[in-house]
């Protein structure tokens, strides 16, 4: 006996499922539903099978091949146009020269077809159609038998007031060759709506049988989900993937469970996968072979296909998540949802229920989806963020889109230009690395290797070996998944917004340069020694070199050695107190109270901590009090300002207006330049002109800000206490608030018209002036949130500011989401 799978359904009602496979190709349960199919047939013992494919025909063939992997031989006949059910297989009739059976390669079943075989074999019959019960026969046909067998009539879906059987046609028939004789060639024809009738009418012995097991023809979301439950429970007696952990739990192989996860059966976990502390799966949920569910997320009565992506803290519960599909942390979907392949989910992102994301979208950060994403790009945010590109390792940030970007990058400068690249230690940021280069590379710029730096020495080693351009990748402080790839010019500093937008529209053309010659890329070592040797050199000799400063140091890794020994090398007793390297930067912040205290036991004249990629500062006096960010930038100001006096002092928009009270004081004045990076430094570089140290340094750069703030105290023999004890009070709030990106720019006209005119400024954000201070609304550039900066007389007074803006943006954002309903 031979066998025909019918493999050619679209499978329109499982979309997005179903968008980049065929729908015999949908998984259920880690395997594609028509591998169930084949295992049935195999168990027959035929060996012979025919399969007709319309959709997408080259991803089975691709998958099955010639079938002798599963065990029998596959024949494959393609469909140029849609022939009907009964048309597809007439296309077959080449190999059906005795009795055959039909099948459907994208229903689930465990029916043992022996009896209908051994029935139709007795009966005579041309036609045998497998028949099985079901609860509601309404979206079926239904058939009605005689005594004997024979079929006596067909309703096509019927209403209730015509639904004379709970017997359903299943769509797998017993045929004979000779009812190939009765369909027409080369166009559409059905087994149900065409053949089968016409066999009645004629009163051609046309037979039924009905078999008692499980079926599913997974005509739509909530089968396929059913589908999978099903098999969960035992329901279906098929083989699935895995070995049995006891309490309904089935594993693959290479599965990484971490100490505190909890798994809750009936749960199959594919090969591979890795599940973190804190973690919870099941019950009744399926994982795809390599996919990692993080810290602290839960995943319930899902679907996750492979190399699915759940970041910390995510949430998923009733959904399907198809492949390659990355949520990162805190990220909610709700049930009935569906996430289509490939799509980045960022921080904090809602998929409401029902909803239906098709693949390769993007939702960008805080962003909530109350109805399906088809077209477009998706709702996400800019692809830069200031000078710099941000992603996730596990999500958006694939080789491929980093090779793009450098493909992008290199195209914006003339081929034969030399652009300078750093990571981050590790295998990630090698393999980013590399990626980033191929890029620059194919578009025929010259890559200088300047190995693995802290971004302070990026910028000096673009600037002082005179490259092009530069790009740092580094991890980010916050988040240990989260990388950004960070863009320099010639001098180091951040690209302005024309230069961005011109790589940006690069990109998104994917507008790529070919050339004939790829040049080599060169190697710059010893790039630490040399910035060392930079910074020594700009400190004077009555300073540190004088007076030794006993300073305790709070580093990571790469940066806490970087810097201790320039510290001892520029005159200071260092303490090393190396912060946790396995925490984020922001965990480690939670620990500076007990830094604080190890300044005071240790008796320092002060402390330091640095983050990991060597850009911010935190001072503590030697009591152990942090100075606070406004006092901090009030200190450098005026260290810069006294060794260049009546110099002017560039600040952005957010900056403490105390600041122009300390510039008039030391002759200086204050130029005030929008906090967009790129246009921050170039206004700062064009202020201090050719001098060795200037006020670019000290603002980007947290180790030139740590040794000339301590030579500073050095010289003036005075105590970091004291220092920032006689500096101006400073008396400042912030808020944040949510608001959806695509109402950003709504609720910044109303803000605007309802303010009084001759008391704002449109520089950077909404700027309001009033008697007692002045407050800044700013739009953030990578997350949907409103930043909210106040002044004031006094710290109630600045709170206050604060909070007033504050809750007028939640009432704009709320009148906007009441009119976008």
């Amino acid at each position: 006996m031979k066998a025909i799978i019918m493999a050619g359904g679209e499978g329109s009602r499982l979309r997005p499922l179903t968008c980049k496979r065929p729908k015999p190709l949908v998984p259920v349960a880690n395997r594609p539903v028509m591998e169930y199919c084949v295992d049935l047939l195999r168990d027959l013992g035929i060996k012979e099978v025919g399969v007709t494919l319309q959709y997408l025909p080259q991803f089975i063939e691709e998958y099955f091949g010639d079938g002798s992997d599963f065990g029998l031989h596959l024949h494959y006949f393609v469909e140029d146009k849609p022939l009907g059910t009964a048309g597809s297989v007439k296309n077959a009739a080449a190999i059906l020269d005795e009795t055959f059976v039909v099948v459907s390669g994208d229903a689930l079943t465990d029916f043992d077809l022996r009896p209908a075989i051994a029935r139709h074999k007795e009966s005579g019959a041309l036609a045998t159609l497998v028949l099985t019960a079901v609860d509601n026969p309404l979206e079926y046909g239904v058939v009605i038998t005689n005594p004997d067998g024979s079929i006596r009539s067909f309703l096509e879906k019927p209403s209730w007031g015509e639904v004379f059987s709970d017997r359903v046609n299943t769509g797998i028939y017993i045929l004979e060759p000779e009812v190939l004789e009765l369909i027409p060639e080369g166009r559409p024809f059905d087994f149900s709506k065409d053949l089968f009738p016409r066999l009645l009418k004629e009163k051609r012995p046309l037979y039924g049988v009905t078999l008692s097991g499980y079926w599913c023809d997974i005509g739509n979301l909530t089968q396929y989900r059913q589908a999978q439950e099903d098999i969960l429970r035992g329901r279906v007696k098929v083989r699935v993937v895995g070995q049995d952990k006891g309490g309904g739990v089935v594993m693959g192989e290479g599965v990484e469970i971490a100490p505190g996860a909890r798994i809750e059966g009936p749960v199959l976990i594919g090969g591979a996968c890795h599940i973190a502390t804190g973690a919870v799966v099941g019950p009744f949920t399926v994982l795809g072979p390599y996919t990692r569910v993080e810290e602290g997320a839960t995943v319930r009565r899902s679907v996750l296909w492979d190399n699915v992506y759940t970041g910390e803290g995510a949430n998923v519960r009733g959904a399907v998540v198809c492949s390659r599909a990355s949520l990162q942390r805190r990220v909610q979907v709700y049930e009935g949802a569906v996430i289509g392949d490939g799509t980045q989910v960022d921080a904090g992102a809602e998929v409401r229920p029902e909803v239906k994301v098709w693949p390769e979208k993007t939702l960008g950060r805080e962003t909530v989806v109350h109805e399906s994403l088809i077209w477009g790009r998706g709702v996400a945010r800019p692809l830069f963020v200031g000078s710099q590109v941000p992603g996730y390792l596990y999500g958006d940030l694939t080789p491929f889109q980093v090779t793009r970007l450098g493909m992008a990058y290199g195209a914006s400068f003339p081929p034969g230009t030399t652009v300078g690249l750093s990571t981050f230690a590790g295998g990630a940021g090698e393999m980013l690395y590399k990626a980033l280069a191929a890029g620059l590379m194919a578009a025929g710029v010259q890559v200088a290797d300047l190995g693995r730096l802290l971004t302070p020495i990026h910028r000096f080693a673009v600037r002082s070996l005179g490259l092009d351009g530069g790009c740092h990748i580094k991890r980010d402080a916050a988040e240990r998944d989260k990388v950004w790839l960070h863009l320099v010019n010639s001098r180091g500093h951040d690209l302005n917004p024309a230069a961005v937008r011109k790589i940006e529209n690069l990109y998104w053309r994917e507008d790529g340069r070919r050339v004939q010659e790829v040049p080599a890329s060169i190697y710059f070592p010893g790039l630490e020694g040399a910035y060392r040797d930079w910074l020594l050199a700009t400190l004077g000799d009555h300073g540190l070199k004088k007076r030794a400063l006993r300073v305790a140091l709070g580093g990571q890794g790469q940066v806490a050695g970087v810097a201790g020994t320039i510290l001892q090398d520029a005159g200071a007793e260092v303490i090393r107190l190396d912060l946790d390297p396995a925490k984020t930067w922001q965990a480690v912040q939670e620990d500076l109270p007990y830094f604080a205290g190890e300044i005071r036991r240790y008796g320092a004249d002060l402390g330091a901590a640095l983050d990991p990629n060597g850009e911010e500062l935190i001072l503590f006096t030697g009591e152990g009090r942090r100075v606070a960010p406004a006092q901090q930038m009030t200190l450098l100001a005026q260290v810069y300002l006294e060794t260049h006096r009546g110099a002017s002092l560039v600040l952005p928009v957010t900056a403490p207006r105390v600041l122009e009270q300390v510039a008039r004081s030391l002759h200086g004045r204050v130029e005030r330049v929008k906090g967009h990076p790129g246009i921050y430094h170039e206004a700062m570089a064009r202020a201090d002109g050719e001098t060795a140290l200037g006020q670019q340094h000290l603002q980007l750069d947290a180790l030139a800000a740590l040794v000339h703030i301590l030579d500073w105290l050095a010289r003036r023999e005075e105590s970091l206490d004291a220092a920032v004890a006689a500096l101006p009070s400073v008396y400042t709030a912030s808020r944040t608030v949510a608001c959806p990106w695509e109402a950003k720019g709504r609720v910044m006209r109303t803000l605007i018209s309802e303010e009084p005119a001759d008391g704002v400024e449109l520089l950077d954000g909404v700027q309001v002036r009033h008697g007692k201070g002045w407050s800044l609304v700013l739009p953030d550039g990578e997350t949907p949130h409103y930043h909210i900066y106040s002044e004031a007389f006094s710290q109630e007074a600045a709170e206050e500011l604060a909070g007033f803006y504050e809750e007028r943006l939640k009432e704009l954002v709320a009148r906007e989401k009441i009119k976008g309903r």
